[in-house]
């Protein structure tokens, strides 16, 4: 019998076409602290599969437990959800963006769409700081910059808390 990894109470689950595999392991690519933990295959054909096909794929990114389901066509993602990523610096944000982004004229305040269709958000540690800053001028102010901008940029947001 596998094991299975620690136990964690709410599992977010994504539904894919038939790519879920091939997503995750992007995906698990980008962020310390990832892995596929397991792959499950179906045991009968189903609606959108045949026996024997990935039907889902259980992982672990940046320490928190996923599960992929290829549950075919009926669903796509939406804006409605994204997953947020807390970068630490820049260069994490850059690199990040980069390789997430895959419909440029859909990026808007580090909102990015992968090449699968699910939001992500690309934010810097620093951002969520000047946002709860005790100044009302200053939330003010670093709400504006980021307002304008497509990925983050922490540099624009210092300038913009200090005024």
């Amino acid at each position: 019998m596998t094991a299975l990894p620690p136990r964690q109470k709410i599992i977010p689950c994504l539904w894919f076409d038939k790519q879920a595999e091939e997503a995750v392991s992007f995906y698990v690519s980008l962020l310390p602290d990832s892995r596929i933990d397991a792959v499950i295959r179906s045991p009968g054909d189903y609606p959108s599969g045949k026996s024997g096909d990935v039907l889902l794929v259980e992982f672990t990114l940046a320490g928190t437990r996923y599960t992929a389901l290829n549950g075919g066509p009926h669903f796509t993602f939406t804006e409605a959800i994204s997953l947020q990523i807390d970068c630490e610096d820049q260069a994490e944000v850059d690199r990040l963006t980069d390789a997430l982004s895959a419909v440029p004229e859909a990026e808007q305040c580090g909102w990015v769409k992968d090449r699968y269709g699910l939001s992500w958000q690309i934010v810097p540690y620093a951002m969520n700081r000047y946002l709860a800053d005790p100044d009302p001028a200053v939330r003010q102010r670093v709400f504006a910059a980021m307002m304008e901008m497509k990925r983050l940029n922490i540099a624009e947001l210092e300038r913009a808390a200090r005024g």
